[in-house]
């Protein structure tokens, strides 16, 4: 039986109007009540997810900005981190002022913008956030940041991508977490390796591990599970890796896998145990 389940949110768990059905936050509560491990991995920042964990009673520790911090909440050190480094961040930072591309920044879980933007502004309201103006991001960088985020549209965000994988190689992990968002964080930052980590703290083998995702950034993810599942809305790439599609985000997609995979298969071991009982007590008695 799988022994952890490694979700993520936006066009996963979330619905397009980023809510959480009924059925599918039962149907985690029943399988945390199992046992199972069910974590967040998402390119959110921690408080973000902290927000989703909450309602949802998870209490183990989140993957949070595409993998590049792990924590636990109510902690103030986190588990794992891996910031992009000063230089890195500085030159990104220089790039989207000459091309005029909205770049937001987070360091130490503050989402941070140049000026007050109505893409930042859309944001920090869909995720739930608040965000701080600091005109000077620059001198924010020689701390680095956690991860820098474009915004933008596709036709702006392609290019651009192709361009900052050619500037930096394996210096930072660039990918699409959506059509208008293009992510740069640590090349050890994505949500596979952070998986890897995780579960290694809990003493989980890659096998025993469920992992969902339907974006580019979810590639890792996927690779990284035991068994990988493609949502049924997810982009090509991540359905061709998958081990399963199940339905859509707005059709309780991750409702469906946990009961196919975790609440089904745990049934039927108890009614075969059931079973086995009775046939010995039945031998008994003969």
């Amino acid at each position: 039986m799988y022994k952890m389940i490694a979700i993520d949110l936006d066009g996963t768990l979330l619905t397009d109007e980023l809510t959480i059905s009924p059925n599918t936050a039962a149907t985690i509560q029943k399988a945390i009540r199992m046992g199972t491990v069910v974590t967040i991995a998402t390119g959110r920042m921690f408080s973000s997810a902290k927000l989703i964990a909450e309602q949802l009673g998870i209490h183990a520790p989140l993957i949070t900005y595409q993998g590049a911090m792990i924590r636990i909440a109510g902690e103030a050190e986190a588990l794992y981190e891996r910031p992009v480094s000063p230089d890195i961040a500085e030159k990104l930072l220089t790039i989207a002022r000459e091309k005029n591309i909205h770049l937001q920044v987070y360091q130490d879980d503050i989402l941070y913008g140049a000026a007050e933007t109505d893409k930042l502004i859309a944001y920090a309201n869909a995720v739930q956030v608040p965000y701080t103006i600091e005109p000077d991001l620059i001198a924010l960088a020689q701390k680095g940041f956690t991860k820098l985020l474009f915004i933008d549209e596709p036709e702006v965000l392609d290019p651009l991508q192709k361009e900052l994988q050619l500037l930096f190689g394996e210096s930072a992990y660039i990918a699409k977490s959506k059509r208008t968002y293009l992510e740069v964080t640590h090349p050890e930052a994505n949500k596979g390796s952070a998986l890897f980590f995780l579960a290694n703290e809990l003493g989980i083998d890659r096998s025993e591990i469920i992992g969902i995702g339907d974006n580019h950034n979810d590639a890792e993810l996927l690779k990284a599970a035991g068994f990988g599942i493609a949502m049924g809305n997810a982009v090509q790439e991540v359905k061709d890796m998958a081990d399963y599609i199940s339905l859509s985000n707005n059709d309780e997609g991750v409702m469906h896998a946990i009961d196919k995979f975790i609440l089904e298969p745990a049934n039927a071991g108890k009614i075969l145990e059931g079973s086995e009982e009775h046939a010995q007590l039945g031998r008994k008695k003969l």
